[in-house]
């Protein structure tokens, strides 16, 4: 690209997931040309399943985006459940009010991202699907550094003032362009996940939801057999979105089988009555960042900026896993400094660094701080072996009523305690901790 050529678009935004769709849909609205490049054949085709949307952020960019949206349920019921070898403790969190307004939704990607991606062609943005691109187009710049100009799309060089990189876990436009480094084992996880076809009024009766809301349930405890990670079951219109998220490095140091881990989760006697009935029409694996903020480098580069995924963008603190949300935010972060380093003229590192400055001071950064602490916190192997027997046995005592006199809680609790691995320093420890990092 010389000084003098003209650019082909002044944005291209690679990756028409959430933070893309998002960026495009912004930029375009301020009067941007931009494109928006789907390696899939369409939006979403690529993303197994669903999840969770903490769908907030999305209030003033798409207003009133919950009914028009293509969203599964609206999540009113949390439980968090604590497996063991054959039953469960639960915490049973059931509140209306996170409907009016509304807090979380349960969405298919393959719907979500396809509306998404409608909503930035709307703005002006040109949606270009089956664009798979091969690698950034760089000059150098006058102090030798290399200045992001464009990217290649199969045989086809498209020239633009900016490149927003939102390709994903594995962005190789992020590592390529030298802003992010190759994650650490640890920073990873495998997750496995099924769709679970099942009738609407089996769901609502079986999980204690009306029509239109739903439940997220999550797992932790011997669903992962010491492995680091935990279980999910959110409930779809149609359909359940089941899965388990393991921890890369913990799933090969203990020569476990990540597949072999979910079959068994799936046969789980309290996973399996919620699973009765249904028929498994999608299954899949895919990577997860795991390392909140120690994940979260540089984001932005001569004229390139790194959003959602690529951006190592994902908050597990436990109780709730977190990532569409954080896409957003960031994408609407990064669109606001393109916005200004376009109309400043300036597209430099230094003029993009109004990027780091929002995400830093939004909700994204923030959280990213706040629960800085949570992935060392959740690295503790205990967690996933010792706690689910005490408290079971704890219960146990409480609630296997005989003949015999019963004993104080508290001695029940000591000697249940005495019989487990865990010593009290480890729980006070680990109380600590979770205090700490939550």
């Amino acid at each position: 690209m010389t000084e003098h050529a003209e650019p082909d678009f002044d944005v291209a935004v690679v990756g028409a997931g959430i933070a893309g769709s998002v960026a495009a849909t912004l930029l375009a609205r301020d009067g941007h040309s931009v494109v928006l490049l789907e390696r899939g054949e369409a939006p979403g085709s690529k993303n197994l399943s669903g999840g969770v949307l903490y769908g907030r952020v999305l209030d003033p960019v798409f207003p009133g985006w919950a009914s028009r949206a293509p969203v599964e349920r609206v999540i009113t019921r949390n439980v968090i459940t604590l497996l063991t070898e054959s039953g469960a403790v639960s915490i049973d969190a059931d509140d209306p009010t996170l409907a009016t307004p509304v807090s979380a939704v349960t969405v298919l990607r393959a719907a979500f991202d396809s509306w998404l991606a409608e909503q930035a062609e709307s703005a002006g943005a040109v949606l270009m699907t089956g664009a798979r691109v091969d690698r950034l187009l760089t000059e150098t710049c006058p102090n030798g550094s290399a200045r992001v100009v464009g990217v290649r799309v199969g045989e086809d060089d498209l020239r633009t003032r900016v490149v927003v990189a939102a390709d994903g876990v594995n962005s190789f436009l992020a590592q390529t362009a030298g802003v992010r480094k190759t994650p650490a084992t640890h920073q990873r996880a495998v997750g496995v996940k099924a769709v679970v076809r099942l009738d609407p009024r089996v769901i609502e009766d079986r999980f204690g939801v009306p029509e239109g809301l739903g439940a997220a349930h999550s797992y932790v405890g011997a669903c992962t057999q010491g492995v680091g990670g935990g279980g999910f079951l959110y409930t779809n219109k149609k359909s359940l979105s089941v899965g388990l998220v393991l921890r890369l490095d913990d799933l090969v140091a203990r020569g476990k089988d990540a597949v072999t881990l979910f079959e068994e989760f799936l046969g789980h006697p309290v996973v399996a009555r919620l699973l009765k009935g249904g028929e498994i029409v999608e299954y899949g694996s895919h990577l997860v960042n795991e390392g909140g903020q120690s994940m979260l480098g540089k984001v932005h580069g001569d004229g390139l900026v790194v959003v959602g995924d690529a951006a190592g963008l994902t908050l597990n603190t436990g109780l709730t896993v977190r990532g569409m949300d954080l896409a957003a935010g960031s994408a609407i972060a990064a669109a606001s400094a393109v916005h200004q380093a376009l109309s400043r003229g300036d597209v430099s590192a230094e003029g993009l660094t109004p990027y780091r400055d929002l995400l830093d001071r939004s909700f994204v950064g923030r959280d990213t701080r706040l629960y800085s602490r949570a992935p060392d916190f959740l690295e503790r192997s205990r967690l996933y072996s010792d706690y689910g027997p005490l408290i079971h046995d704890v219960l146990h005592r409480m609630f296997d009523v005989n003949a015999t006199p019963r004993k104080h809680l508290l001695k029940s609790s000591l000697q249940a305690l005495k019989a487990s691995p865990l010593r009290v320093r480890d729980v006070i420890s680990d109380g600590v901790a979770l205090v700490r990092a939550l």
